[in-house]
């Protein structure tokens, strides 16, 4: 009995000397107006024992700042003929819409491939989900292909050495934005690692939303997609008659 009492005190005491950790964000909501070119987004916060005294040893820090997850269709294309056709395709049930990492080091250096799969460290281990029964190497080969189209659009990003951590205490990350940035609510949140485990987590979050004429556009196409459509197909009628017009006049 002396013995399991003396256990569950080291647990305990353990447990309390986990650091905590208090994030913060420079934005917590980013406005999507005519002319956005994108933004830079600092993510930065303390590490501090549970008295709120500075924590006695250096943490990895990492950060994962992401979007809304969506269901999307991944199709292949295939050269035919001298023709490019949709080939092969499949669907994704929760793919985020943006996924931006940053560390103070190579997330293969902080943490196993098991630790960076249960808390999606990394482009490799995202959770995309797909739907339906497929071939592990074409579910690879499909994951690899929409990683690799949004890292070219911006949208999925690693950042590894980024993190900068001051006298033990403060953290800050700055992650970019593209201008084709996703409306939504974003999940910022950060992970401090010793020795490879997860010792302490936090989250907050940022709301992206368009405003102005932007938004009306969105909620009018959202609202009401069909005279939308017919409102593109006319407008793409005028224009075409019109250019045609020119072009007979010149």
């Amino acid at each position: 009995m002396r013995a399991i009492i003396a256990l569950l005190l080291l647990l305990l005491l353990g447990a309390a000397r986990d650091p905590i950790l208090v994030p913060e964000v420079s934005q917590h909501e980013i406005r999507l107006r005519q002319g956005f070119t994108g933004t830079e987004l600092l993510l930065f916060g303390a590490i501090l024992n549970p008295d709120g005294t500075r924590a006695a040893k250096d943490y990895d820090i990492v950060v994962v700042l992401m979007g809304p997850r969506q269901s999307i269709v991944l199709r292949e294309k295939r050269k035919v003929a001298g023709i490019w056709l949709n080939a092969d395709s499949t669907e994704f049930r929760s793919a985020p819409s943006y996924y931006a990492i940053a560390s103070t080091r190579p997330i293969d250096k902080i943490v196993d491939e098991k630790t960076a799969a249960i808390y999606e460290l990394g482009l490799p281990w995202l959770q995309l989900s797909p739907i339906g029964a497929i071939d592990p190497g074409e579910q690879i080969r499909f994951s690899e292909g929409l990683v690799e189209l949004n890292s070219r659009q911006g949208l999925y990003r690693e950042a590894e050495g980024e993190v900068t951590v001051s006298e033990q205490v403060l953290y800050q990350a700055r992650i970019d934005l593209p201008s084709s940035v996703p409306i939504g609510t974003y999940t910022a949140e950060t992970f401090a690692v010793s020795n490879g485990v997860v010792v302490a987590s936090a989250s907050s979050k940022v709301e992206v939303r368009k405003v102005g004429f932007e938004r009306a556009v969105a909620d009018f196409a959202d609202g009401f997609s069909i005279f939308y459509g017919l409102l593109a197909v006319v407008i793409a009628v005028i224009m075409g008659w019109i250019a045609g017009r020119l072009f007979a006049l010149g």
